[in-house]
C-alpha cells in the first residue's frame, strides 16, 4: 500500500523541522497551505523553505491551491463557510490528491501545514480521509518525532466529538470529521465558530 505523512511546521527551528523529515525518511515535501507565507516564522514562506529543503535534499511541491483549505470556489460555501465535504468534491482537489498519489509511488512523501496537531489541520480532516479513500496510507509526525497512524487519530476524533466506536462507527465518525471540519472551516472576514 502506498503511503503518506503529514506534518506541521508548527513554531520548529530549521534544524528541528529538517531533523523530523530525515527521521521519517521524507524525500519530498507537498505544502498543502493555502498561502504558502508565515508572517511569525518567516523560514517557512515559500522561497526559504525550498531553498532550506533543497539543501537537505528533499524536493517541494505547493499544492495550496488543489490542496488548501482557503478555497475561492463559489459551489465549496455553505452558509458563508467552506464546507470540506464540498471541496472533497471538486476536480482541482481530485487532481491534487492523483498528484500526491502518484509522487508517492516515487517519494517518501509528508503533506505539510502549519498546525502542530494533525486534529486541528485540514490535512488530517479533509485530505487524508480522501487520500485514505484512495488507497493511500497516513501517518501523521508529531512534533516531538514520535508518528500517528491516522486510524488513532480518527478515534481521537471520535472521543473529541463526544463518543467513540458503535454499532455505528461509519455514521459516528462521518458526523465527527463534519463537527471537526465545520469548527476550522476558513469564512471570508475571520468568521469561525
Amino acid at each position: 500500500m502506498t503511503g503518506v505523512h503529514t506534518i506541521g511546521h508548527s513554531n520548529h527551528d530549521v534544524e528541528r523541522f529538517v531533523a523530523l523529515l530525515r527521521a521519517h525518511g521524507i524525500t519530498a515535501l507537498a505544502d498543502v497551505r493555502s498561502q504558502p507565507f508565515s508572517r511569525r516564522f518567516p523560514h517557512f514562506r515559500k522561497q526559504p523553505l525550498q531553498r532550506l529543503l533543497a539543501e537537505a535534499g528533499v524536493r517541494y511541491v505547493f499544492l495550496g491551491r488543489e490542496l488548501g483549505a482557503r478555497r475561492e470556489e463559489p459551489e465549496c460555501f455553505v452558509d458563508g463557510r467552506v464546507d470540506f465535504e464540498r471541496v472533497a468534491d471538486l476536480p482541482a482537489f481530485r487532481a491534487g490528491l492523483e498528484r500526491v498519489r502518484r509522487g508517492a509511488a516515487e517519494y517518501r512523501v509528508a503533506l505539510m501545514c502549519a498546525e502542530a496537531d494533525p486534529l486541528q489541520c485540514h490535512r488530517a480532516i479533509l485530505i487524508s480521509p480522501a487520500l485514505r479513500g484512495l488507497g493511500v496510507e497516513v501517518k501523521h509526525i508529531l512534533g516531538d518525532g514520535s508518528l500517528l497512524d491516522h486510524e488513532a487519530l480518527e478515534r481521537r476524533l471520535l472521543e473529541a466529538a463526544g463518543g467513540g466506536p458503535d454499532l455505528f462507527g461509519d455514521d459516528a465518525l462521518s458526523r465527527a470529521y463534519r463537527i471537526r471540519g465545520r469548527a476550522m472551516a476558513y469564512a471570508p472576514g475571520g468568521r469561525r465558530r
